[in-house]
């Protein structure tokens, strides 16, 4: 297995949370320090969108801007620290057998599908909505104001000489996941993405699953 690939010890069957997250659904979860966070690519090439908002005061969020300037990289692998917006760290990838996760490709919505694709791709369900649908009745004073820039976990979005992006076949396959330690209490938002039009997910959006364990 290469440097940036790493397998994880835990058994499923001891996670405390274990839940299958259907394709364009949200998922929704708090996540104490120390515990450890899987998320797993059940059929390959799924897209996650993902944000992280500190438990106990959502205006602290998933920073793009701070993860990508405290480790010099633009996408996400073994050892990768997740940065809130007030410079902290949140979790930490401490597993990954994917290998490389995207920071820059953002959150379909229906502006973006009818912008990337066709004027009546915009009704399409979207990541956006699944946001959206998941923090109207949150527990965790969660608004529309804190969907901030998201990761999107196994999604291949590579950068061009020029400085811009383009949506490629995804780089995951059946069964492989990223796993994170919480360096503080957080909540999990994903939208696990409806999208029917970008290759990352072979044009063809599947379930994911998502574990949960505590700390050894």
């Amino acid at each position: 297995m290469s440097a940036n690939l790493q397998l994880s010890d835990l058994d499923p069957a001891h996670a405390v949370v274990d839940a299958i997250v259907p394709a364009g659904e949200p998922w929704l979860q708090k996540i104490a320090k120390g515990q450890l966070f899987r998320i797993v690519d059940s059929e390959g090439n799924q897209a996650v969108d993902t944000l992280f908002f500190n438990a106990d005061d959502a205006e602290e969020h998933y920073s793009l801007t701070h993860t990508i300037q405290a480790q010099g990289a633009l996408y996400l692998s073994l050892g990768s620290v997740l940065m809130s917006s007030a410079g902290r760290p949140m979790l930490t990838l401490v597993a990954d057998t994917c290998g490389r996760h995207d920071t820059l490709g953002g959150a379909c919505s229906c502006e973006s599908n009818t912008v990337r694709y066709a004027l009546e791709k915009r009704a399409m369900h979207s990541c956006r909505d699944s946001f959206m649908a998941a923090i109207a009745n949150s527990p965790y004073g969660l608004h529309k104001r804190d969907i901030a820039s998201n990761i999107n976990f196994f999604m291949n979005v590579p950068v061009t000489p020029e400085g811009g992006l383009t949506f490629e076949d995804g780089v995951s396959a059946p069964g492989k996941y990223v796993e994170m330690r919480a360096e503080m209490d957080v909540v999990v938002l994903i939208s696990n993405c409806p999208q029917l039009n970008n290759p990352c997910n072979a044009y063809n959006p599947t379930p994911v699953r998502c574990l949960v364990w505590n700390p050894a």
